[in-house]
C-alpha cells in the first residue's frame, strides 16, 4: 500500500504556483489600464455564466448558508464590482499637478496570496481576483478546505476565459492539494509581496508574522445598537435581513443587539413579530452543548444553519417560523460563552439605561471578540450618531442600514467588496473594504521648481568663521574651569 504526503505534493504546488506568478508579475507590470480592465471584464462575464450553479455547489459542499444567498453575493461581484471598478485608474499616471508639478504613479504591489473562506468561497475567490488583475497583480488562491472542488471550477473557468484575452497563465493560480503546510510555503515564499486573509482566523498569526504587507477580513459579527429616536420597526427588520441572510455566515452580520432602555420593549416585541425566539435558560444550555462554546471555539459543523434547526438539533422546539434564536444577557465576561463570534442565526440582547451606557457596552463588545471590524447604530439622532463614529475603534461603522449587505456595500455606498478590513491588533494594514488600490504602491515623479541657491547660498556658511567662533566658545569655557 503506497503512502502518499498531501503536505509535500501541497508544498510543490504552491512552489510552482509562485514561481510561475512571479513570472507573470514582470510582464503584468507593464500592462496598461486599458489591458487589465478588457481582461477583467472577460472574467467577470465569464463567472457569470456559473454562479448560479456555484453558488448551489458552494452550499452543498460546505454544508454552510444558503444556496439563494450566495447567489447574491456571487452576482453582486459579477455584476456590480466591474462597474465600479470601470473608471477606476490603478496603474500608469493616477493624477498630474500641473500647478505643483508633481505627478502620481500607480505601481502594482506583485504576487498576492489570498486565503479565502468557506462561508463565501466562490464570491470571495473571484472579487479577490478581479481585483487583482485590475491592479496589474498576480494571484494565488489558496480555497478553504471545505470549498476546493467549487474553487477549482470557479478557477478553471477563469484560467479558459483569461487565455481568450491575453492573461498569462501564472497570473491566477490555486492551490488544489490544500493543507496547511502547503499554505504555509505559499505565505512565505519569497515571490509574495502581499497577504490577504478573508477570515481564515487559523492563519492569522502565521500570515502576520511573515513578514509580508498583511490584509485581515477579521473576526465580525459586532454590536448594533438601537437608539431611543430609532425607527425600531425598521431597525429590527433590518437586523433580522442582516442575521438570517445566508444563515448568518457573513462577517459582517449583527450578532450583539444593544437597546435603549426607553424603547427596549418595543424593540423585543418588534423582535418577535419578525420571528425571534427569546431562548429560557434550560433551552440556552442546550444551545451551548450544541455549538461546542464551552470549549472554547463553536463547533465548525453547526455553522451556516437556519435556526429551526438549530433548535431542533439542540433538542428543544420553537415555533415553525422562527428566523433567529435570541439569548437575552446582562453582562460581558470570558466566561459567557455567547460573546464569541457565532456565524449562525444567534443573536444576544442587552438593555443600556442611555446611549452613553450603550457606547459603553458597544466598546466592550468590539474589543472582546470582534477585533473592530463592524458597527452599526440605527438612530436619528445625528449627534449621537457622531458619537459613535468618533469614539468607536472599529473599521466601519453602519447607520440605519443591514449590516451583512451593508457592510459589503450593497445598501451602502461603500466600495463593493468580500474582504473586509478589520483592525485587529497585531493583523492587519487596513480597516477598509479592500479595493484595488490596497494591492498597488503609489510613486511620485516631482520636478524641479526653486533653484538650490535659494537654500545653498554661499554667505551663509564660512569654515573660517566656524572656526574663530569654535576657538572664542573654548576661551570662555577655559575662564570659568
Amino acid at each position: 500500500m503506497s503512502f502518499v504526503d498531501k503536505d509535500l505534493i501541497s508544498i510543490q504546488e504552491a512552489r510552482i504556483l509562485m514561481e510561475r506568478a512571479r513570472d507573470a508579475s514582470y510582464v503584468m507590470r507593464s500592462y496598461p489600464q486599458e489591458t487589465l480592465d478588457h481582461m477583467v471584464e472577460t472574467l467577470a462575464a465569464a463567472a457569470m455564466e456559473l454562479v448560479d450553479e456555484l453558488a448551489v455547489m458552494s452550499a452543498e459542499e460546505t454544508g454552510y448558508g444558503k444556496a439563494e444567498d450566495k447567489r447574491v453575493k456571487n452576482r453582486f461581484v459579477c455584476d456590480q464590482l466591474p462597474a465600479h471598478l470601470k473608471d477606476m485608474k490603478c496603474v500608469g499616471i493616477l493624477n498630474e499637478d500641473t500647478e505643483k508639478k508633481t505627478l502620481k504613479i500607480g505601481v502594482p504591489i506583485g504576487v498576492i496570496v489570498a486565503l479565502t473562506p468557506a462561508a463565501s468561497p466562490v464570491s470571495t475567490a473571484l472579487y479577490n481576483i478581479l481585483i487583482a488583475v485590475k491592479s496589474g497583480n498576480p494571484i494565488v488562491i489558496v480555497p478553504h478546505e471545505r470549498a476546493v472542488k467549487v474553487t477549482e471550477i470557479l478557477f478553471e473557468r477563469l484560467k479558459e476565459a483569461g487565455s481568450t484575452c491575453g492573461l498569462l497563465e501564472g497570473a491566477i493560480g490555486c492551490l488544489k492539494t490544500v493543507t496547511k503546510a502547503g499554505s504555509l510555503e505559499l505565505i512565505r515564499h519569497s515571490a509574495a509581496a502581499m497577504v490577504v486573509n478573508t477570515g481564515v482566523l487559523e492563519l492569522n498569526k502565521q500570515a502576520a508574522e511573515s513578514g509580508k504587507p498583511y490584509i485581515y477580513g477579521g473576526t465580525g459579527n459586532g454590536p448594533v445598537f438601537i437608539e431611543r429616536t430609532a425607527n425600531v420597526s425598521q431597525a429590527v427588520k433590518d437586523i433580522i435581513v442582516s442575521r438570517t441572510f445566508d444563515n448568518g455566515m457573513v462577517s459582517g452580520a449583527e450578532q450583539y443587539v444593544v437597546a435603549d432602555r426607553q424603547i427596549a420593549s418595543e424593540v423585543k416585541t418588534e423582535l418577535g413579530k419578525n420571528g425571534a425566539y427569546f431562548m429560557t435558560e434550560e433551552e440556552e444550555k442546550k444551545l451551548i452543548d450544541l455549538l461546542c462554546l464551552e470549549q472554547g471555539k463553536a463547533d465548525e459543523e453547526i455553522m451556516g444553519r437556519p435556526a429551526l434547526e438549530l433548535a431542533k438539533r439542540a433538542g428543544f422546539s420553537v415555533p415553525n417560523l422562527t428566523s433567529v434564536l435570541v439569548s437575552q444577557q446582562k453582562y460581558i465576561s470570558e466566561r459567557n460563552p455567547f460573546a464569541r463570534e457565532l456565524l449562525c442565526p444567534v443573536l444576544v440582547f442587552y438593555i443600556e439605561d442611555d446611549w452613553m451606557h450603550a457606547c459603553e457596552k458597544c466598546l466592550q463588545l468590539l474589543m472582546n471578540e470582534s477585533h473592530g471590524h463592524t458597527l452599526i447604530i440605527h438612530s436619528k439622532d445625528e449627534a449621537v450618531i457622531r458619537q459613535f463614529a468618533l469614539i468607536k475603534p472599529v473599521g466601519r461603522i453602519l447607520v440605519n442600514t443591514p449590516g451583512a449587505l451593508g457592510s459589503m456595500g450593497m445598501t451602502t455606498n461603500l466600495f463593493p467588496a468580500m474582504t473586509l478590513g478589520s483592525i485587529t491588533a497585531g493583523a492587519g494594514i487596513t480597516a477598509d473594504n479592500v479595493s484595488p488600490m490596497n494591492f498597488i504602491y503609489i510613486r511620485t515623479a516631482a520636478y524641479g521648481v526653486r533653484e538650490a541657491e535659494e537654500f545653498l547660498k554661499a554667505d551663509q556658511w564660512n569654515p573660517k568663521d566656524t572656526k574663530e567662533l569654535f576657538q572664542q566658545i573654548l576661551k570662555e569655557l577655559s575662564k570659568q574651569f
